[in-house]
This record gives C-alpha cells, sequence and structure tokens, in this order.
C-alpha cells in the first residue's frame, strides 16, 4: 500500500503546561505515538500503524504551524490563538489550561481609576490582545513587549502596568501587584488548517467528536 500525505494527521502540540494534558486526551481517544514526550530530542514522532506525526513547537508556534498546513491540526491557548491572528479553524473549547488575560499594577501605586493609566506604558507578552482592549477602553498607551517574567515590568521601572496571564494569581501576590481590569477568558483550543479541514474533514471531524465525547464523560 502507498502511503500518501493524506493518509497521515499531523498533530501540533505546545511544550509547557498544555502538553501533558494535550498528549492524554489525544490518547484516550486513541490517538498516541512511542517516545511521545516534552523533551524528546526527536521534531516529529510518528505512528505508522495510525498514520500520525506529533510536532512538538513552542507554544506561539503552533498557530504557525497549522496555518501554513505544517500541521494539520494543534492544540493551543484561546490567548495565544487570539494574539497570533492566524488564520485557522476553531474546532472546539478543550476546557482544560483555563486562565484569564487581565491588567495589573503594584498595589502601592494603585490609581482610582482605569483611565488614571493612560498615555503611560505596559509591559506585556500580549500587545495586540492589549492594544485592543485599551483601545476599545479610549485609552492609548505605550505598548513594550516581553517575552520573560513579565511581573518585573513595573517592579524595575519598566512599566506602570503589565498585561499578563493569570490563573491563581499567586505570583502577582508574590510580587505585591493587583489585577484591576479583566481582559478575556482563555482555554485551550482544537484548530485546524482550512484546507486540512476540508481534505481530512472525515478524520478530523471524528477526532473533535471523539474529544467532545471523552470530555463530556470527564465532566460527569
Amino acid at each position: 500500500m502507498v502511503i500518501r500525505d493524506n493518509d497521515w494527521l499531523t498533530i501540533a502540540l505546545p511544550k509547557g503546561k498544555l502538553f501533558g494534558l494535550s498528549r492524554s486526551l489525544f490518547e484516550a481517544v486513541g490517538i498516541e505515538a512511542e517516545g511521545l514526550e516534552e523533551d524528546s530530542r526527536k521534531l516529529v514522532i510518528t505512528n505508522e500503524e495510525k498514520k500520525v506525526k506529533f510536532i512538538i513547537a513552542k507554544t506561539a508556534d503552533v498557530p504557525t504551524y497549522v496555518e501554513y498546513g505544517a500541521a494539520d491540526i494543534g492544540v493551543i491557548g484561546k490567548d495565544v490563538l487570539e494574539e497570533s491572528g492566524q488564520d485557522v479553524y476553531e474546532l472546539l473549547d478543550l476546557g482544560f489550561g483555563r486562565c484569564h488575560l487581565m491588567m495589573a499594577v503594584p498595589a502601592a501605586d494603585r490609581r482610582e481609576n482605569l483611565h488614571d493609566y493612560a498615555h503611560t506604558r505596559v509591559a506585556t507578552k500580549f500587545p495586540h490582545l492589549a492594544e485592543k482592549f485599551f483601545t476599545g477602553c479610549g485609552m492609548q498607551m505605550e505598548y513594550i513587549k516581553m517575552n520573560g517574567s513579565i511581573e518585573l515590568g513595573p517592579i524595575v521601572g519598566l512599566s506602570e502596568s503589565i498585561v499578563d496571564i493569570v490563573e491563581t494569581g499567586t505570583t502577582l501576590r508574590e510580587n505585591n501587584l493587583v489585577e484591576i481590569a479583566h481582559i478575556m477568558d482563555a482555554s485551550a483550543r482544537l484548530i485546524a488548517n482550512r484546507g486540512s479541514f476540508r481534505l481530512k474533514f472525515d478524520r478530523i471531524h471524528g477526532l473533535a467528536e471523539a474529544m467532545k465525547a471523552e470530555l463530556a464523560k470527564r465532566q460527569k
């Protein structure tokens, strides 16, 4: 039997907190590959029998792999997906990895109103989402793109505020920061390349339905 590209399903999984949860869900619906580990040295991990390829990617790269067809489907946080602006299908809210995007400031420098921060600097990994939020509030801000510990921004005087993802709020409290504005909720999403979704509809749709059923079972 000749194996064509269309026989294979390529899946991009993000490194970090979503990896293990994503792998567990795929395994639960019968999609797995030997050696599928976050710290694997292999760039592509395959299961010849089930015609599945896994790409383990940096979180921010997953939407790019999917939009351009290097991966047929992928798992990514809604926050990263919205920030990227990549043109993909969002198939399913997977429910895990729940967090929210918010604005926080030093507790000692908290101002009375949100608009009192207009024309100040905000440190963030999400400049596009931050700008969309502040523009919607009628505020002009200066955005400083950071990739590391965003909480450092106000501490070292780089910015007056931050826009970042929060799960429990522990890191904010440890750094004497307080949340003052909720921007958006986020959780892991299953996404698909538009072309792949048409060409491999039966397989991708079937997989999404199996995941939906598995998630519903877990909630019982």
